[in-house]
This record gives structure tokens, sequence and C-alpha cells, in this order.
């Protein structure tokens, strides 16, 4: 082989991966974002171009401002996506807990799809490989107040290959009963005062009540499927602790969200009271948030949301700090196939992992906002790890996006040159 023909043949390194120019070269040009409001739960997509032509998508969690992502525009322009680390440290002091951290985990994501596609090798592959090919889907359904019907809706989930369940068991249930609740004037109406400070109680009627519904629902449904609990209302830990032994003996999968995830002394006290698996977490921005709940032992599941937690790489340290403390780690999702897919990878890394959420089952058109996958994308309630470079799908489908997009959105991924400019002194010490 002559000396040019050496020059030309490309490394062995180098033979799988994309060199449009090189990875090393890449850079981010612009952010560009459209938000969906036809689901059930609004949310914003963002996308993130390169100067090779390749783009990254995120998702900023429903319920949250699209601004909390645009806001960062002007700090990102010029990096190198391939630099994820670099640049998550650069702009995490602009999320917080809740809907705040959705802003910096929708860049995560869009950096890790353009990572992965800029390689030629899925997300998860960043993440340090996977532990499994397919991934556990649990299925949300919306409440009935008839618990004959709610047991019936989840036989259905069941008939459609769901392997895991969960339902809301709360103060909503009884509080048309007479007698069943306990409560301050005004209270009850009242969805903004944190769970201790309401007052609110349920007395031996609404539990009874309460142990009657999930009794009639389990003989429906029967035991072998896990059946996860969560909207207990605005009550205090007592009423946690008393409701909980009661239910305790139908061998729930967890208690979810009893109390805000803040108090983590009195999730040490609700889950040393009670018998079955205690879970929180879908509100916690980065490891930090979650050391307390797990160095307390406060929980026996942690349950992040990869819109709020931090992304597919932060998450999956949360799931090995808790995996060191004996805690096992679901996943929240009330999001597009975008925020599903990056939790797929970040779960399939994770070596703790149990279950992932899915709260749009009753989405028709849900299954069709991206293409390239699996239709339907959960199957016999599984999710198949994508082998495809980055998130896993080839593209959006337009016409079905543009169908639950919010008409009187600016536009469908338009410039957003208005944030180019924005400025300011981020640095933390003096």
């Amino acid at each position: 082989m002559s000396a040019s023909e050496a020059a030309q043949k490309p490394l062995i390194s180098e033979q799988h991966v994309k060199t449009q120019s090189r990875p090393s070269e890449l850079r981010i040009t612009d952010i560009r974002i459209a938000s969906m409001t036809k689901v059930p739960f609004s949310t914003s997509i963002i996308r993130i171009d390169t100067n090779q032509g390749i783009s990254g998508y995120g998702e900023v969690r429903d319920g949250a401002s699209k601004t909390y992502a645009l806001m960062l525009k002007s700090r990102l322009i010029g990096e190198n996506p391939c630099n994820v680390d670099k640049i998550f440290r650069k702009i995490k002091q602009f999320g917080f807990h809740a809907r705040q951290g959705g802003g910096v985990c929708a860049i995560e994501m869009a950096l890790m799809d353009l990572a992965g596609k800029a390689y030629g090798v899925p997300a998860y592959q960043l993440a340090g490989g996977k532990f499994r090919d397919k991934i556990l889907c649990y299925a949300d359904t919306p409440s009935r107040v008839d618990p004959v019907e709610m047991g019936n809706a989840l036989k259905q989930r069941m008939e459609m290959g769901f392997k895991f369940l969960k339902m809301d068991v709360g103060i909503d249930l009884v509080e048309h009963i007479p007698g069943a609740i306990s409560a301050p004037p005004e209270m009850l109406a009242s969805r903004t005062i944190m769970h201790q400070f309401t007052g609110i109680q349920l007395t031996p009627l609404g539990i009874n009540k309460l142990v009657e519904y999930v009794g009639t629902v389990r003989d429906i449904i029967g035991y072998e499927v896990p059946l996860a609990a969560d909207h207990f209302g605005h009550i205090n830990v007592e009423t946690c602790i008393r409701a909980g032994q009661a239910l305790d003996q139908f061998t729930l999968a967890w208690y979810e969200d009893m109390i805000p995830w803040q108090f983590a002394d009195q999730y040490v006290r609700l889950s040393r009271a009670v018998n079955t698996p205690i879970c929180t977490g879908e509100d916690i921005y980065l490891k930090e948030g979650f050391k307390d709940l797990i160095e307390k032992e406060a929980v026996s599941v942690i349950h992040p949301d990869i819109a709020t937690s931090g992304g597919i790489l932060e998450t999956k340290k949360i799931g090995d700090y808790a995996q060191e403390h004996g805690i096992a780690m679901a996943m929240h999702m009330a999001g597009s196939p975008i925020a599903a897919l990056a939790s797929v990878h970040c779960a399939a890394a994770t070596e703790n992992f149990m279950v992932l959420e899915n709260h749009s089952v009753d989405l028709p058109r849900w299954n069709d906002i991206v293409d390239g996958l699996p239709k339907p994308l959960i199957q016999e309630g599984f999710i198949t790890v994508p082998e495809t470079p980055g998130l896993g799908f080839t593209d959006f489908n337009p016409e079905v996006f543009k169908e639950l997009c919010d008409p009187d959105d600016p536009g469908f991924f338009d410039p957003s040159d208005v944030w180019d400019r924005e400025k300011a002194h981020d640095r933390l010490w003096s």
C-alpha cells in the first residue's frame, strides 16, 4: 500500500464514527422549540442544531415553561454537544426541583441524542452500557370512583399486556361520603398547602371505605400483577400511617408520594410504621436532592422523573447511589416518546432499575409522534431498548406532531433569535 493510500484509509477507531467533519469539531448552532398541549400533560420539545447538519431532541417536562430551556441558548451556542458533562455542569445551576428542572434536563437529553448520533451509538452506551434489552413499563390509569369500574379498567390494561399497574387511592374516592373525612374549612379545596399543614384526616369510616375499594379491585385483577398506589391526598403523616397499615394486607407494590419528599425524617417514620414499600422522588432535582432520603433509607423505591432529576447521566448516578443503600429505582414519566426514550436508555444502563411509568396509554396518536421504532412502542408491557444512534428514533412525524401542538404557539421549531443575546454573569464565586 502506498503512503497516499494509507493516508486515505480511515483509522480502525474511526470506521464506525460519523465524521461529517469530525465529532471533535461538532458545534451547537441553534436551539428551537415546539410545544404540545393536546396530550395528557402539556410539554415542549427542544431541538439542538449543529454545524454538521445533525440535530438532537429533548423534552421540557410536562407542565413546565419552555422558557426554562430557551434561556440557556446563549450559554450553549458554540459548545461541542459531545461534551455532555461539561455543558451539564455549566447549566445545572439554572434548574431546580419539580418543573423548574425541565429546561436543564431537556438540554441534557438532546445532548445525549446528539452525541450518540455523532458517534453512531445508542445513548445507553454513553452511560456505560446496558443491563437489560427491554424495559418493563407500568400503566398509570385514571381513577374511577366505582371500584368495580376501576378493577375492570385495570383488567383491560392486563389484557393489553401490561404486567405492572398503578392506580390512585386517596381522599378523592371518599370525600363524597359523609363522615369519611375530617378537615378544617376550605382545606379540601386547596392544592397549594403542603400535606402536613392542611389538618385533613381520614376517619375510621374513610379508611374502611378505602380498604373496601382496594379489596374489590384486588378481587377483580388478582395478586399476580404488581399494583402500586398514588395520590392519597394532602393528608398528614399520621393519617398516612393509619391508612397504610390498613392497606398493607393487599400487597401493593408501593405507596407513592404520601407526603412531600422534602421531609425525609417523616418518611423514615412512615416507612418504619407500614409493611408496604414507600416510594417518592418525581419532583427531586439532582443526586444531591435525593441524598437525604437515600442515606436515611427513608424509602424502599426512589422514583425520579428524568425530565426533572437531571437527564440520563445524572439519573443513572442517582440510581447507582440508591443501589449502594439497598434501594430500588422506578421512574416517573408523563411525557411524549422523547422523554420515554430518554428514560429507556437510562433504565437500561442502571442495574437496580425496576419499572418505568407510562401515562399516555389512552392517547391514540402518542405512538405516531416519532418514526423509526416499533408501533406501538410498548409491546406486551415492555419497550425494547433501541440499538439505533442517540435516543433511537429516526424523525418526527410532523403531521401528527402539529395535530398535538398549541394552535396559538408562535410556531413549529421556528427561529429563537430573541434568545441569542441573553447574557448574565453566571459564576457562583467571587
